[in-house]
């Protein structure tokens, strides 16, 4: 886990694209909330330990904070019954050309999923976990990224 101090983040994250149930995302709307980025796919066993959790958190934040997943690998029929499985309710993107991943590479190494990434709210990165997240650390991520000052 690795945090950014306000003064060393980087520029604010822009993604464009269209959630698997059709949702467009665009990084643009983010601005003045918290976001966590999810990089995952099905077959991935640390994704599936961290999934209630980040289920859990999405719910405990609704309304406070975005949470978007990025898949990595799955068509869309793997990526859909991973979320009913684990009852995903927060959209997710498919990103199996590496668009994103490609544009994150300063956060997110291309083989080191899962990651998950806590923006502040202008969009920048604030905080990455390499592998599982733990409920706990992420949810301090996600508080310190809320108190902050715009």
């Amino acid at each position: 886990m690795e945090e950014y101090g306000p003064e060393s983040r980087t520029a604010p994250v822009k993604i464009s694209a269209v959630a698997y149930d059709g949702t467009t995302i665009d990084s643009a709307t983010w601005v003045g909330q918290a976001t966590v980025l999810n990089f995952w796919y099905a077959a991935c066993a640390p994704c599936r330990i961290e999934a209630p959790h980040l289920v859990e958190l999405s719910s405990q934040y609704e309304g406070k904070v975005e949470f978007i997943g990025i898949n990595v690998r799955d068509e869309k029929e793997a990526a859909e019954a991973f979320e009913r499985t684990f009852g995903i309710t927060y959209p997710s993107v498919q990103d199996t050309q590496g668009a994103i991943q490609l544009a994150m590479t300063q956060y997110v190494p291309l083989q080191a999923v899962p990651t998950t990434l806590v923006l502040d709210r202008q969009g920048r990165v604030a905080a990455r976990i390499l592998g599982a997240a733990e409920k706990s650390t992420l949810k301090a991520l996600i508080d310190t990224a809320l108190t902050e000052a715009l």
